[in-house]
């Protein structure tokens, strides 16, 4: 390799850190976009560049139509050197041949263009490094230097790269100051024009996770499992572990010898309190200790086929407050930590609720089994209505009169549950199971009824619920204007007089196309993107050497630039017509999309599932978006004339517009 080019290569490399093989890349892309732009090539001729790392000289084939008479050199060759480089090369084919073309040769723009597309490139392969460098990182700790603060988001510096820490990714009551190193949660690492976007987080939960895994040894070895975590950034988390090995206690492995591991955590989280639990297979048990610090009298689950699982928990009245928390938040938090909701009840509301309904089923059956337990209830109620000191033992006879109480009622529960998964039961096995497979846009309803039913996934949930239970459908249309019951009872008998068969083909061939059409747009946009590196380059160069006047020489050989020389002439010529000035638009300058999207950004506080919720209500939009699309596609009518279901469906044209003659129609 010549001195002058193996010491900018050596440079370029050391410098930005990037392999051999990708200098190589970009000198071999730029040579190509020079040759074009000095010769004047079409891009749709091939060209292909060489360069020799050892020696440094390059190599240009392009490709050329092989001609008896060379009219053209620049597109044409002779069929005698057409076979110096291939041998079996025959008139009228294209071959790739050789051209005797230097770099010397290049003219100021053709130059100007390899520059541009030189540091193009390089640019491209740094951000593309950088983004391999720290996506490997994502969901791990790093620490970063604070940069620069603002009101809504804190930038780090990374070494070469920067992240971003927003608001509500921040611990409430957390102050940065300049240049101050701290540890943080990288989230996110995306692509874009300006490299990597880096987002990190100080307040999601999987920071305590990755925090515990480097403080304590025996999680990071796997001999203790986190099970799950609840976390209110910057005031209280809970932990639930689990020991995967015998003879080693989860709880205290974590808080470790006098509290020195969990106090390592806890001065990281800004005094974050942090309660470390041990997970039990029992959800009472489990329940229970998730409550800590308060003392629970006793736990009931109410698996609920409809409202999903609560568990009632009985605590005594002086552990009230203490299992609720500030602002409910110990309850809360052990809801996220066991998922269960939580209704947490006091004894003497449990047994005063009792006490008043004892005619009402099925409590009316305690006075024959339990006389003497309610008259002692009675008793107590009324010292503490009298302002009376009540003992501890007269508190173990109200806790144990409760407990039969809740127990009483759990059976009731269970037993209504039971009735009605056999009803369901019952009323499944006489539907289709087709309809299950059917989507929820093929019902011909309106969007906002279609969005209410999304949770129930397809046509034969709501066809069942619709018949176990209507009224839990009708109680979320109470919103809706009109009679969405009857539009939806409706379409639902459009669908049974269907053939199920044929219109569950249709909705799979109509996903299918969208699919294909989704993959087709998708290879179109990186194809743009591609191509536009090359063209970004060369017009860049194109405007660079048009700024720079031409210098030419008057009559008296002074210098005068291509403006001048114009006008001189035209004044020779004698000859001046009126031309009317064309008017200038000047394009507003584009906003940026990043202090845009900054700019967005809502000053809220952070809970631990906002990114989790964000993510979820974003994909629910695509969901949507897309069953509109396709609901738009299909219609179910129901002809008058024939008594017969008609699935009428539309195609999408060649140029992505909807002709209201190309609907199909399939009778069912």
């Amino acid at each position: 390799m010549s001195n002058e080019l193996e010491s900018a290569f050596k440079e370029i490399r050391d410098y930005r850190a990037l392999p051999e093989d990708i200098i190589l890349d970009a000198l071999e892309s730029a040579l190509v976009s020079a040759y074009r732009k000095d010769t004047g090539a079409s891009s749709a001729q091939a060209i292909e560049a060489e360069i020799d790392p050892k020696t440094g000289r390059n190599k240009l084939f392009v490709e050329k139509e092989v001609v008896e008479d060379v009219m053209f050199d620049a597109t044409e060759v002779t069929l005698e050197r057409a076979r110096f480089f291939n041998p079996e090369a025959q008139l009228h084919e294209t071959v790739k041949v050789q051209v005797e073309h230097t770099t010397n040769n290049f003219g100021r723009i053709a130059a100007q263009t390899a520059k541009q597309v030189i540091l193009q490139k390089i640019r491209e392969a740094e951000r593309n490094a950088l983004y391999d460098e720290f996506i490997n990182r994502e969901g791990d700790l790093i620490t970063g230097t604070v940069q620069s603060t603002n009101a809504r988001k804190v930038t780090l510096s990374l070494g070469r790269a920067e992240a971003d820490l927003l608001r509500q990714h921040q611990i409430p009551g957390e102050r940065y100051r300049t240049h101050e190193k701290i540890r943080v949660f990288v989230v996110e690492v995306s692509k874009s024009n300006r490299g990597p976007q880096i987002l990190v987080s100080r307040a999601h939960r999987s920071m305590l996770r990755r925090l515990l895994e480097y403080e304590v040894p025996e999680i990071y070895n796997g001999q203790v499992e986190i099970k799950n975590i609840a976390r209110e950034a910057g005031h209280r988390s809970k932990v639930a572990v689990a020991a995967l090995q015998d003879g080693i206690d989860p709880v205290g492995a974590c808080v470790g010898m006098r509290g020195i591991r969990i106090q390592n955590i806890v001065k990281e989280l800004h005094n974050e309190k942090i309660d470390v639990i041990e997970w039990n297979s029992d959800a009472v048990a489990f329940i229970s200790k998730a409550l800590s610090p308060a003392r629970v009298t006793g736990v009931f689950l109410d698996d609920d086929p409809i409202d999903g699982k609560t568990a009632v928990v009985l605590v005594p009245d002086d552990q009230l407050s203490l299992a609720i928390g500030r602002e409910g938040q110990n309850a809360r938090l052990a809801a996220k930590l066991t998922g269960w909701r939580i209704d947490i009840k006091s004894v003497t509301e449990t047994v005063q609720g009792a006490l008043d309904n004892l005619e009402i089923p099925p409590l009316d059956t305690l006075p024959e089994r339990h006389a003497d337990l309610i008259a002692e209830s009675l008793r107590i109620m009324e010292k503490k209505r009298l302002e009376l000191a009540v003992m501890p033992e007269e508190y173990k006879t109200l806790a144990r009169f409760a407990s039969i109480v809740e127990q009483l009622l759990q059976e009731q529960r269970d037993e209504q549950h039971k009735l009605y998964i056999e009803q369901r039961d019952g009323v499944r096995s006489t539907m289709a199971p087709q309809l299950f497979e059917l989507p929820l846009d093929v019902l011909a309803v309106s969007q906002e009824a279609l969005d209410i039913l999304e949770p129930f996934e397809n046509i034969g949930e709501v066809m069942l619920t619709c018949l176990v239970d209507e009224e839990r459908i009708a109680s979320r249309f109470t919103e809706i204007e009109g009679d969405p019951m009857a539009e939806l009872r409706t379409a639902l008998d459009i669908i049974n007089s269907a053939d199920l068969d044929q219109l569950l083909a249709e909705a799979f061939s109509i996903e299918e196309d969208d699919e294909v059409e989704e993959e087709g747009q998708e290879a179109v946009e990186t194809s743009a993107e591609e191509d536009a590196t090359d063209e970004k380059a060369i017009d860049s160069a194109d405007e660079e050497a048009e700024d720079q006047p031409e210098v030419m020489l008057d009559a008296f050989g002074q210098p005068m630039v291509r403006e001048r020389a114009e006008e001189s002439a035209e004044a020779a010529e004698g000859v001046a017509e009126p031309v009317a000035a064309a008017p200038v638009v000047v394009d507003a300058p584009a906003p940026d999309k990043t202090e845009r999207r900054e700019e967005l950004v809502p000053d809220v506080d952070f809970s631990e599932d906002d990114g989790e919720r964000e993510f979820e209500l974003e994909r629910q939009k695509g969901k949507q978006q897309r069953r509109k699309d396709r609901q738009r596609r299909r219609q179910l009518v129901l002809d008058e004339e024939s008594g017969e279901v008609i699935a009428k469906r539309r195609r999408k044209g060649s140029r992505g517009s909807w002709d209201e003659e190309t609907w199909e129609d399939y009778d069912y």
